[in-house]
């Protein structure tokens, strides 16, 4: 059986190469590599709203698949990213329920936005680690600007202006109104400003 690398999420930033893209950096458990994964909005603002544990108003695709799995009692017990073929990643999702085990193929991003949303172990294999990998070294690690955990895409500036010259009641009523208009990236600004003064 192949080795397989856990692997955390560190951090999730706006892709300045390619417009409407974000790049997913995952970190390897105990270990000093980092695998970048360039993923689409939709996936991006699928992980980042459920790390940030933000509510949608009406459930997001992958809400809809952790419903359905919980309503017909299948777990997934690890994300695989197994494969990376002329620089595309490839990845499988581990399913279990009483009765039978399965593996169903997926897109890294989808894997993972999923994994997320059933607390499952990320993994990859140590063949793609080693060939899209970066390894930092320790000074590298400690210069290395430390990101909270998957933070929300960055924004453009909203029409509103600056989030700072908002009061904290407005900033709510802000917050109510991007979550009803299914607008999570600003939701999430909007709630990390939130935070910043509480």
């Amino acid at each position: 059986m192949e080795k397989l690398v856990e692997l955390e999420i560190l951090g999730l930033s706006s892709n300045h190469s390619q417009s409407g893209s974000f790049t997913l950096v995952m970190g390897e458990v105990d270990g000093i590599r980092r695998l970048p994964i360039v993923i689409g909005m939709f996936e991006a603002q699928a992980i980042a709203i459920e790390i940030e544990k933000i509510i949608p108003n009406r459930p997001m695709t992958h809400d809809l698949f952790k419903s359905f799995a919980d309503q017909f009692q299948f777990d997934i017990e690890r994300i695989v990213i197994s494969d990376m073929k002329e620089g595309v990643f490839y990845a499988k999702i581990h399913c279990k329920s009483s009765v039978v085990e399965s593996e169903i193929d997926s897109r890294p991003s989808d894997a993972i936005a999923i994994a997320v949303r059933f607390g499952a172990s990320i993994f990859c294999s140590e063949k793609v680690m080693a060939e899209a990998g970066i390894e930092f070294t320790e000074e590298e690690k400690r210069e290395e600007t430390k990101v909270p955990k998957a933070p929300a895409p960055k924004l453009a500036a909203t029409k509103e202006g600056s989030l700072k010259d908002y009061s904290l009641d407005k900033l709510n009523q802000l917050l109510e109104k991007a979550i009803n208009n299914e607008e999570y990236e600003r939701a999430a600004r909007i709630r990390d400003e939130i935070n910043k003064r509480n």
